[in-house]
């Protein structure tokens, strides 16, 4: 798989929720987990399931940084 993004994480895919429409997919990166928001066709058509290989793949035109205080 070649992307133009550059940040490609590779992880586990921990959990997938399944809601009516869209599923939250949960990739686990060490000590990080990264979820990310997508159409339950896309899980089904990836066939995604927990304890698979994927990637985590941002292409953003903005990030933005929290603290707290």
């Amino acid at each position: 798989m070649k992307l133009s993004a550059r940040n490609q994480l590779k992880g586990v895919i921990e959990k997938i929720e399944k809601g009516a429409v869209t599923s939250y997919v949960a990739i686990r990166i060490g000590d990080n987990l990264i979820t990310a928001s997508i159409s339950n066709a896309a899980v089904d058509d990836l066939a995604l399931v927990p304890g698979q290989e994927a990637y985590a793949v941002i292409k953003a035109s903005s990030v933005m940084i929290g603290v707290e205080h």
